[in-house]
């Protein structure tokens, strides 16, 4: 049995490779273009969190083993289909950041072009080498969603129109460039699904909080922890900004809802949906709104200055004008019962993935104070 995962050195792809290394008595094929470390280079920042090199990562483990290559490039996915035949395909690999795809038009572009096509090539790469067995796996977003004003189901709706009904997939409303590559995913995915006869897992992943799992400690070999403006997940960059002695930023009121998942729940839900495989008929697609619950923004910064506190940190949350157009007032609300189901209930909760977050960044408090300049958008990119 083989894995091939994709994305396999960000945040969330090395834990996950980790633990399917541990867990899985299967090979584990890691696949990056080392893409993360450039942008977040681009952009005038650094890992909060050293990390190591590909090298000496990816030989922490025997059933491990790393290429480097870009999944954009055809040639480059059919070597890879055709040398390992994976029996799954986990497609973490992407431009991740909406703040980043927003610089400019050049960088929409790249966004759109890197991440429809990495998909895309392994889809078609996938039914081009005859392994329609193959259980393809991506991660979207729950951005994909937009913000509605209704509960969001997991997976379709029900459309009516003209007194007819009929289940169709969720519109996708992305916000940005970034969540439009993940929507423009999914469709293909369908498409694929449909026309190949592939079973597919569409994994909606809300906002990642964390900085730890087991397999990381273990080992010592930790994962990348982001905190600037344009890759920094709201929750990871206001930990930061406490750690660093700066204000805690809101946008606006803060009141608007952001679904969100723990680093945890987030690796242990795509290690048992590889070992339990597709869960529908053959030929169709799974989708899973992989959050454990909506939080205000808000309430977000309240919430990691009081654990500031518990760590002697006096962390101030004031709100500056929003630089984002949205409904700052949007309560969020999403199904995740498959979700849940699947990850075997909440592995960790948000105050506790916060304590996890301060316990690891209060030895690097330097490193994140000499950047803290990228707290906030509207810095020069490095070009």
């Amino acid at each position: 049995m083989t894995v091939l995962l994709t994305g396999a050195d960000g945040y969330v792809g090395w834990p996950t490779a980790l633990r399917l290394a541990d867990q899985l008595d299967e090979r584990v094929v890691c696949v990056d273009n080392l893409g993360r470390r450039e942008w977040v280079e681009q952009v005038g920042s650094v890992s909060a969190v050293p990390v190591d090199s590909p090298a000496d990562r990816f030989a922490a483990r025997e059933n491990l083993s790393f290429v480097e290559g870009d999944l954009a490039d055809r040639d480059v996915v059919a070597g890879l289909l055709d040398v390992h035949e994976p029996d799954t395909v986990l497609h973490l690999a992407a431009q991740p950041s909406a703040p980043y795809a927003g610089i400019n038009g050049e960088r929409a572009l790249y966004t759109q072009r890197n991440n429809v096509s990495c998909a895309l090539n392994l889809l078609h790469g996938l039914h081009e080498a005859g392994l329609d067995d193959t259980h393809f796996v991506e991660t979207t977003t729950t951005g994909v969603y937009g913000a509605p004003g209704f509960p969001i189901p997991e997976g379709g709706a029900v459309m009516e129109n003209d007194g007819e009904r009929d289940h169709v997939p969720f519109p996708a409303m992305g916000g940005s460039w970034y969540h439009q590559t993940k929507a423009f995913d999914a469709g293909n995915m369908r498409l694929a699904a449909a026309d190949f006869d592939l079973d597919v897992s569409d994994v909606r992943t809300a906002i990642v909080y964390g900085t730890r799992t087991p397999e990381t400690d273990d080992t010592g070999l930790e994962t990348r922890f982001d905190f600037d403006y344009y890759f920094g997940t709201v929750v990871n960059r206001f930990c930061a900004q406490a750690v660093a002695g700066y204000p805690i930023t809101v946008y606006g009121k803060g009141e608007q809802r952001k679904p969100m998942v723990s680093l945890e729940d987030t690796v242990e839900s795509l290690v048992r949906l590889t070992e339990r495989g597709h869960a529908g008929e053959s030929g169709t697609v799974d989708v899973y709104n992989q959050v454990t619950r909506p939080v205000a923004i808000v309430e977000l910064a309240e919430t990691i200055a009081d654990v500031a506190a518990e760590y002697g940190i006096d962390a101030e949350v004031k709100h500056y004008e929003n630089p984002r157009d949205e409904d700052e007032s949007h309560k969020m609300e999403i199904d995740n019962d498959r979700f849940i189901d699947l990850v075997g209930g909440q592995r960790q909760t948000l105050e506790d993935g916060i304590h996890d977050v301060f316990g690891s960044l209060v030895d690097h408090r330097d490193r994140i104070e000499a950047h803290e300049d990228r707290f906030l958008p509207g810095v020069l990119v490095d070009e």
